[in-house]
């Protein structure tokens, strides 16, 4: 059955079969005010606009209903079938959700459903080299001071993906301990491997500087921390490790 605005009988002969299948397939979505609605794909308005436009065309339509047609053929013209999924996103504010949600698609893939075993991650380079530019003596019976974790978020966890260091920690908190080293909530095929390529890049800078300030100005320029959400045009794929 056809919704009231196409259910005219003067519009019947302008709506092929095709189009009469599109508008009986009902998405469901959650409406502004967040209860569930129901409607139909976007892409099918242009199809809908051009049905009033024929009809006006045939001189199927009176003076009122060709007002109608006429608003049908400004819309027509205004959203192009390549342009109306971004005219709909403009509508409803889902433009500034698009990139956030893709972002969360994309961080499942870092982040370990359950605890991985324990093993060793951070190579001991890592802290050798963070302690002498940091001018801290290593000692073998040392423990690290507690600000080295500040730095390693800063180092690691934040230019490895947007919003990893803060998901890590929600993944620990609802399943773990909060003994639980971070990495060992990263998934092996992604996050792990995410890790290891940019703590690769990390201490081999680390190696080349004498100077804390120059090694971070360095890190900076070839792998700068990620904002915590992306912008409107970033794209989520982008922040993938790379596959060689």
């Amino acid at each position: 059955m056809l919704p009231e605005y196409m259910s005219q009988k003067y519009l019947q002969p302008f709506i092929s079969d095709e189009l009469k299948a599109k508008i009986s397939e009902s998405i469901t979505y959650k409406s502004l005010n967040g209860a569930p609605a129901n409607g139909i794909s976007a892409l099918v308005l242009p199809e809908i606009c051009d049905v009033w436009v024929q009809a006006r065309q045939k001189g199927a339509l009176d003076i009122e209903q060709s007002q109608i047609a006429e608003k049908a053929y400004i819309l027509l013209k205004a959203f192009a079938k390549v342009g109306i999924i971004a005219l709909v996103d403009e509508a409803t504010g889902y433009q500034y959700e698009r990139p956030r949600n893709e972002l969360e698609e994309q961080l499942k893939k870092f982040l370990s459903e359950s605890l991985r075993k324990y093993a060793q991650t951070f190579p001991a380079d890592y802290f050798k080299h963070l302690c002498r530019l940091r001018g801290v003596e290593m000692r073998p019976d040392m423990k690290l001071p507690s600000y080295f974790g500040t730095l390693t978020n800063n180092l690691i966890y934040r230019r490895i993906a947007p919003g990893l260091l803060k998901k890590l920690k929600e993944r620990r908190m609802e399943r773990g301990r909060p003994s639980n080293k971070l990495f060992s909530w990263l998934s092996e095929d992604v996050g792990l491997r995410g890790l290891l390529l940019h703590m690769g890049t990390v201490v081999g800078l680390m190696k080349s500087n004498t100077d804390y300030a120059a090694f971070e100005k360095q890190l900076d320029a070839i792998a700068p921390i990620y904002p915590e959400y992306p912008g409107l045009f970033d794209d989520p794929k982008d922040w993938e490790p790379p596959t060689n």
